[in-house]
């Protein structure tokens, strides 16, 4: 009995078929996903670094009592936490060095995680979709909506 392609009118054939043009709608969706998922991350970072900025005698008391940062004396993590945390979303919102931005919040992230001796569940669930959304950016880009599309124009992002 020779071989024949299963036809399109087969049931089977017709769901797989259906599958694949949903990926590709789907797939029209992935620069507003990067965007949203920048615009997520960098407001919840920026905002965390305006309230360090805010009261900065809390800061240096809790940078020196509560996060546990090592290497650095704690008027110098508190100044580069802070620094990152103000300067990393804004080119992470803009999708400008967005992966530079991404890597740079991730490790961000990561110290605010070991720093601190003790995290509530709920927030250790936060930092590790915080994690998961910028690790996406670092290793997929910031998408075609963004500065870095435009800048460096070469590049498929």
């Amino acid at each position: 009995m020779p071989h024949t392609a299963v036809s399109t009118r087969h049931p089977a054939a017709q769901v797989v078929h259906r599958f694949m043009g949903l990926g590709s709608q789907l797939d029209l969706l992935q620069p507003l996903a990067a965007l949203l998922a920048r615009w997520y991350v960098a407001q919840v970072f920026f905002m965390s670094g305006l309230t360090k900025l805010r009261d900065w005698d809390t800061t240096l008391f809790l940078f020196t009592e509560e996060y546990q940062v090592p290497w650095l004396s704690p008027p110098v993590a508190a100044v580069m936490g802070t620094a990152g945390e103000l300067v990393l979303p804004v080119l992470l919102a803009v999708g400008l060095l967005g992966r530079l931005g991404a890597l740079g919040l991730f490790v961000v992230n990561v110290v605010a995680v070991l720093s601190l001796s003790e995290i509530a569940p709920a927030a250790m669930q936060q930092h590790m979709l915080w994690g998961a959304l910028l690790a996406g950016v670092a290793v997929y880009g910031p998408g075609s909506w963004s500065a870095d599309r435009w800048v460096f124009a070469t590049r498929k992002y």
